[in-house]
């Protein structure tokens, strides 16, 4: 990074952020997005050095909007995953018997993930256990967007199947005892 990058990013927030925050409260229906308006600007930090920004507010929304979609998505797969192995879970107020099922449950749920092919594996793990963005995931696997994308559909049905199996396979030992 280089001090007049730097310098302009800091002008910009000066300048923006409080249209940047008030897009994102409109864009996500949120009030509660201060984590994400600093994440556009941190976004725009790593990228003012390669581009050449003739309109910044514009260039910050867009950076905004695809924070805001990188979160939805990220906390729709970051719920998907206990969601879908822990859906005959109905009550918030657990009890003892119940919270110590759920840590059963999770473990299971590792479980059947260290079972997955790498790719899925890693690929699930990354997007929704560190909460990793599909750009972000790209890199650190060196796959493009593309494939971690539809890797992570793949690895999500091939987890999905695994529950039913495993969950299958608990209801007969339940049921021949």
């Amino acid at each position: 990074m280089n001090q007049d990058t730097d310098s302009r990013i800091e002008q910009w927030f000066h300048l923006y952020s409080q249209d940047v925050y008030r897009f994102l409260v409109y864009y996500t229906g949120r009030k509660d997005i201060d984590d994400l308006v600093q994440e556009t600007f941190i976004r725009a930090l790593r990228a003012a050095q390669q581009a050449e920004i003739e309109h910044p507010k514009t260039w910050l929304f867009a950076i905004a909007r695809n924070v805001a979609i990188d979160e939805k998505r990220r906390a729709k797969l970051i719920n998907w995953l206990p969601d879908v192995f822990l859906q005959h879970l109905v009550s918030r107020d657990k009890t003892p018997e119940e919270s110590l099922e759920l840590s059963e449950n999770k473990r299971m749920l590792y479980e059947l993930i260290n079972q997955l092919k790498r790719s899925y594996r890693d690929v699930l793990i990354l997007r929704g256990i560190k909460g990793l963005s599909s750009k972000e995931t790209a890199e650190v696997l060196g796959w493009t967007e593309a494939k971690v994308n539809l890797t992570l559909h793949r690895a999500m049905k091939a987890i999905q199947n695994k529950m039913h199996v495993s969950i299958a396979e608990v209801m007969h030992d339940a049921i021949t005892r």
